[in-house]
């Protein structure tokens, strides 16, 4: 992808993104090229390839290694399978800071999958884009009763744990939940807010949240950037 020289985006805001897309594209692969390899590529100076570089560093996607160059550093989030926890706790464990930005709050109706799946025919509805160090990391949907999605309306989305509202705030004794993870891809409107193709294959997961009581609390449906997940489970073979 070559750099528009006319656009008015900065050549080293156009390079940095060329960068950042060709690692999640797998183009470059634990280091990236040299400052002369992107001098020669794209025809810079090289204080607008230390710019784009020197960017990438500070969100943590980049890390440069004296006399060695610079290398890719993204931090797998590292999610064991039997634990029932937020994505900012897992985002924490791993020495991260999450974040979120609430891109939309509604009340709707339910089309016929969401409604067997949650028993309910009409939910009140909350979007969120997240992020781990500033940087986006996966879209979350999430489905709620009326009554519980009302009271979570009245909170900043932007900076509460959704899990902390409902057991803290709301008093929700949440206790157990079905989860079901895949490969899957995303819309083009949510490719924009990652910053990735849509071609792009995503961690899809959908997680029904149930109550002590067994009572339906949440429905979340969540596409996260496989680049930046891993999962870990512990297993054992028992005799027979």
């Amino acid at each position: 992808m070559p750099l528009n020289y006319v656009n008015s985006v900065p050549l080293h805001i156009q390079l940095k993104q060329i960068i950042e897309q060709n690692i999640l594209n797998g183009v470059y692969y634990q280091q990236i090229p040299s400052e002369r390899e992107f001098i020669e590529e794209f025809n810079v100076s090289r204080s607008t390839v230390r710019e784009a570089i020197n960017l990438l560093v500070r969100e943590g996607i980049l890390e440069k290694r004296h006399g060695k160059g610079t290398f890719i550093s993204l931090k797998p989030i590292d999610d064991w399978l039997g634990n029932l926890s937020s994505t900012s706790e897992t985002i924490e464990r791993m020495g991260m800071e999450p974040g979120a930005k609430l891109i939309n709050s509604e009340f709707m109706q339910l089309n016929e999958r969401l409604q067997i799946l949650t028993g309910l025919e009409e939910a009140y509805h909350f979007k969120r884009l997240r992020f781990a160090n500033h940087i986006p990391i996966g879209v979350e949907y999430h489905y709620y009763p009326l009554v519980i999605g009302n009271k979570i309306s009245s909170f900043d989305l932007n900076h509460e744990t959704l899990y902390d509202l409902l057991e803290k705030e709301l008093g929700i004794k949440t206790f157990e939940a079905e989860q079901v993870i895949r490969s899957g891809l995303i819309s083009t409107d949510d490719a924009k807010l990652l910053n990735v193709p849509a071609s792009t294959s995503m961690l899809k997961t959908e997680r029904k949240l149930l109550d002590i009581n067994g009572e339906f609390v949440e429905l979340e449906h969540a596409f996260y950037r496989a680049d930046m997940y891993s999962f870990k489970i512990n297993l054992s073979r028992k005799n027979n």
